[in-house]
C-alpha cells in the first residue's frame, strides 16, 4: 500500500492528516496552520498546472506547494461537518 499525501488529493477530495514529515521550519509552519494529526482537510482548488493546491483546513482556506503538501501524510475517506 502506497502512502497517500496530502499532495495527492483531488479538488473536492477530504481526507484527515495521519502524520507531517517535514523539516524543522516547514514543519513548525504547517503546525501553525493547523496541520496536525487527527485534522480534517479537503482540497478545494488548485491552479492550472497543479502547484499550487488550496486546502480548507480548519475553517480556514491555505495554499500550499506539492514540495510541502507532500510531507503530509493522509487517510482518505474522511467524512466531515464542512464537506
Amino acid at each position: 500500500m502506497s502512502e497517500l499525501t496530502l499532495r495527492d488529493l483531488q479538488v473536492g477530495e477530504s481526507a484527515r492528516v495521519l502524520a507531517v514529515r517535514a523539516g524543522m521550519g516547514m514543519g513548525r509552519r504547517l503546525a501553525d496552520l493547523g496541520l496536525i494529526p487527527g485534522t480534517a482537510v479537503k482540497c478545494v482548488a488548485k491552479s492550472p498546472a497543479g502547484d499550487p493546491a488550496a486546502y480548507l483546513i480548519r475553517g480556514a482556506v491555505i495554499a500550499l506547494r506539492r514540495r510541502d503538501a507532500g510531507g503530509v501524510e493522509v487517510e482518505e475517506g474522511v467524512s466531515t461537518s464542512w464537506a
